[in-house]
């Protein structure tokens, strides 16, 4: 196990609670050197953590950790498709989506949960990326927050 695995684990998240491969759609796409993971919901171990919206059903301290939860699995499908997240250079871009009441809009602090993580997991450098946060109408299965990311492989491919 590599050092940002580690410290994913010592965060909080064991490498084999992650999502699984569905019949639909694949956990990453690889093209070139760019990896696309897919939006990931706050799953522990084939169960919904966080459900409804932000902040009438779910305060912003439960979707801020939930957030860091879709980032975790995020890391947890790298680490099932490709062997390592040290094999990442980097992360691009990152996109949050929170389930919100009509009026929030702090959508930026909950998604702060998953910023934070990969820059806990990757460091200041590499953990730096754009950013979006939207809220939502609904998000699927009633989930509080989604987060998606857009990662840069080593170019030596180690």
């Amino acid at each position: 196990m590599g050092e940002r695995e580690q410290r994913l684990v010592a965060a909080g998240f064991p490498l084999e609670r992650g999502p699984k491969e569905g019949p639909v759609i694949d956990l990453l796409a690889v093209l070139g050197t760019t990896v696309y993971a897919s939006g990931q919901v706050p799953n522990d171990n084939g169960v919904l953590t966080s459900k409804g919206k932000v902040p009438s059903q779910v305060s912003v301290a439960d979707a801020t950790t939930a957030a860091a939860l879709c980032a975790a699995n995020i890391l947890r499908a790298i680490v099932t498709k490709l062997g390592s997240l040290d094999k990442i250079a980097r992360i691009v871009r990152v996109t949050g989506y929170v389930n919100t009441d009509p009026d929030f809009d702090d959508c930026h602090l909950v998604i702060n949960g998953a910023t934070n993580l990969f820059k806990e997991v990757f460091g200041p450098e590499a953990g730096r990326h754009a950013r979006t946060a939207l809220g939502m109408g609904q998000l699927p299965l009633g989930t509080s927050v989604e987060v998606e990311a857009i990662f840069e492989l080593r170019a030596d491919g180690r």
